[in-house]
């Protein structure tokens, strides 16, 4: 396996695995981990990872601005794409 495939994998593992993190301790007197953090991760490549996590913990699901979030992180990164392709035809 490529080593940039690796990174992903893992960097989608970890992204997961913060917002199972985040839903564990939702409703308790810890520190929850910032909505901007989460959206980053996601935005960083974690976009997998953090949908992934959102079904199966069924966390940040019905908050529609996180929703709202996830829809300009998924788009962003769609754009990023296409350009990446068109520059490189």
């Amino acid at each position: 396996m490529p080593a940039w495939a690796t990174w992903l994998l893992a960097f989608n593992a970890v992204t997961a695995l913060v917002y199972g993190y985040d839903k564990a301790i939702a409703g308790g007197r810890r520190r929850r981990v910032p909505e901007r953090t989460l959206l980053g991760l996601a935005l960083c490549g974690g976009t997998p990872g953090a949908l992934l996590a959102m079904w199966l913990f069924r966390h940040k699901t019905a908050k529609r601005s996180f929703r709202n979030g996830m829809v300009l992180v998924i788009a962003a990164q769609l754009v990023a794409v296409v350009a990446l392709a068109a520059l490189t035809r």
